[in-house]
């Protein structure tokens, strides 16, 4: 069986729900039991093909936990995987299943702590998350703790476990001492952050990861860029100096793109647009808004967004053609303010997608977001248009890790004046990216929007594919032929112009929630896949008037004064 069994009860009904939404999220198939009707001689007899994984509330898993020597648990060693048990109530609910483990070597208490520290795990269980360390939130760090010799520690605080692994004969029971998060809830805040959910979120993504690590949907590989807003090609701007900064990346292994301002393309000076071309692995361009005026892309005229969008595209086909230096069709917005209607501009442009630190737009009624939203590999609910999330390092390299294990891309973002101590603070957190338990593969900007998408097989020779960008690079490294079944969320199918694979238009169809289409490759074949949508075309805006031109103008040469002098002179002091 491929999927999973939640134990459900009257009592604990709406946390199943919960967390069979959650497994759906994965792309994995859950099967709700009531307590009262299950027994083990109707669990499916493997054989030796995948066994059942059972999931629940301990009331209602210490239910079902017979004496070791009963018939019943003989079954459970045939026919279960593992077991996954969370605890949303109290001490005294999680209590019964632990004596039925071994009360007499098992304590269960509570406990407070101010940080919590994820163990490897046997088997390479905490994946990603292996070693990292977070500050304990609410409550004043009030948590419940498992205390045993015969419990290995998954995620602990000083005075024990609060999410840990026990055997029951042969079969692995992963216990938390906390509930299990809801998906479904809105966004409390501009962004996730994991450390205000650590016990709910990070235990049953890491059983899920685990558990169902050939069936779930997840990411091919990690993908990692480091984005510094702002920049001109000069050689140096205020404290960044991108001969160091190209140093840096060769010695500590890591990209970066510059989000450049389109304004500046007549503005690059020959020997930085050398050194970047030089180093086209390791640096590279996207584009950050058009002249970087404050909201420019928060506004809701269509029109003008239109223009700006054309506006930006032309400005940076002019740079590549005066350089020779191309960049990521990926828009990062300044101050990252954005309107639903410039999400709609961009879908039908040239950019692949959107990389960005806010995720709800300002208009006047934003849709609600909610957690599940912004788990995903990219955000999809404006207009279906992709934003690809990136973080601060101030938000900490567990927040990198959690997104990771989601299997979103890992993007972080600095300015020039991160880098006033030489850069030594940014890339001791670069340091701390690349020593985690995971393969990051540095890209430039447009290859991580390329190959940020979620895939599992289906069978030998058939891969689905979840795409976010309106480009994806897909390959086949095996030996054999491979089927791609290939899907999009798409909330408007008949804005889809063409779908094309290597150049060449495939059909495709309608499906729920979106659009889907197939391709194959050969072994070793790599393809490039292409959306096009129509264009968001509304005229009425003949361009910037002469007055705005100047304070976009003089906006440009007072920042870059303030970034190179004012700057610099006060961190000097």
């Amino acid at each position: 069986m491929d999927g999973a069994i939640v134990i459900t009860s009257a009592e604990s009904g709406a946390s199943a729900k919960k967390l069979c939404r959650l497994l759906d999220f994965f792309g994995i198939r859950a099967q709700l039991e009531e307590v009262s009707h299950f027994k083990a001689e109707r669990l499916p007899d493997s054989g030796d093909g995948p066994k059942v994984r059972l999931m629940g509330a301990v009331e209602d898993l210490s239910r079902l936990v017979d004496d070791e020597k009963s018939e019943n648990n003989r079954l459970w060693t045939q026919r279960v995987h593992s077991v996954f048990a969370y605890n949303e109530k109290s001490i005294e609910s999680l209590t019964p299943l632990v004596n039925k483990m071994d009360g007499e070597k098992i304590r269960v208490q509570k406990s407070t702590t101010s940080e919590y520290r994820v163990g490897g795990g046997s088997d390479g269980f905490s994946g990603v998350m292996a070693g990292i360390g977070c500050p304990a939130r609410g409550a004043n760090g009030e948590c419940i703790v498992i205390k045993s010799e015969l419990a290995e520690e998954i995620i602990s605080c000083d005075e024990g476990a609060v999410f840990a692994k026990m055997n029951r004969g042969s079969v692995p029971f992963f216990l938390s001492t906390a509930g299990v998060i809801d998906i479904d809830s809105e966004l409390d805040g501009r962004n996730f952050d994991v450390r205000g959910h650590f016990l709910s979120a990070v235990p049953v993504v890491m059983y899920i990861k685990w558990a169902f690590a050939g069936t779930c949907l997840q990411s091919e590989e990690t993908n990692a860029c480091l984005i510094i807003d702002d920049p001109p090609l000069k050689r140096r701007y205020g404290f960044l100096d991108f001969e160091h900064l190209n140093e840096l990346m060769s010695r500590h292994h890591f990209t970066s793109s510059v989000a450049f301002i389109p304004w500046n393309w007549r503005r690059s000076h020959a020997r930085v647009v050398e050194l970047f071309k030089n180093n086209r692995q390791s640096l590279s361009l996207s584009v950050h808004g058009c002249d970087h005026t404050r909201g420019e892309f928060g506004i809701r005229n269509g029109g003008r967004l239109h223009w700006k969008v054309n506006c930006a595209c032309k400005r940076m086909r002019g740079h590549e053609s005066k350089t020779g230096l191309p960049h990521a069709p990926v828009m990062v917005f300044p101050q990252g303010v954005f309107s639903e209607t410039a999400m709609r501009a961009l879908k039908g442009s040239e950019f692949i997608g959107v990389v960005n630190s806010e995720v709800i737009s300002v208009d006047p009624q934003p849709p609600a977001l909610k957690i599940s939203d912004f788990w995903n590999v990219a955000v999809m609910n404006y207009d279906s248009f992709p934003i690809f999330t990136r973080r601060y390092p101030w938000q900490g390299v567990e927040n990198f890790a959690f997104d990771i294990m989601l299997g979103k891309p890992c993007i972080a973002v600095v300015h020039h004046n991160d880098c006033h101590d030489d850069c030594r603070h940014v890339v001791e957190f670069i340091e701390r990216l690349n020593r985690l338990n995971a393969r990051l593969v540095w890209r430039d900007l447009g290859g991580v929007v390329r190959r940020s998408f979620r895939r599992r097989r289906l069978s030998s020779n058939v891969m689905e594919v979840e795409m976010f960008g309106k480009e994806a690079v897909i390959e086949n490294p095996n030996g054999q032929r491979e089927y791609f079944c290939i899907r999009k969320t798409e909330s408007a199918p008949e804005q889809v112009k063409d779908i094309l694979v290597d150049g060449a238009p495939v059909a495709w169809t309608t499906v729920r929630n979106g659009i889907a289409f197939q391709t194959e490759l050969e072994p070793g074949e790599k393809k490039i896949v292409r959306i096009l949508f129509r264009e968001f075309a509304e005229d009425g805006f003949a361009g910037e008037t002469l007055p705005y031109r100047f304070k976009a103008m003089l906006r440009r040469y007072l920042c870059e004064f303030r970034d190179n002098y004012v700057m610099a002179r006060s961190f000097s002091q």
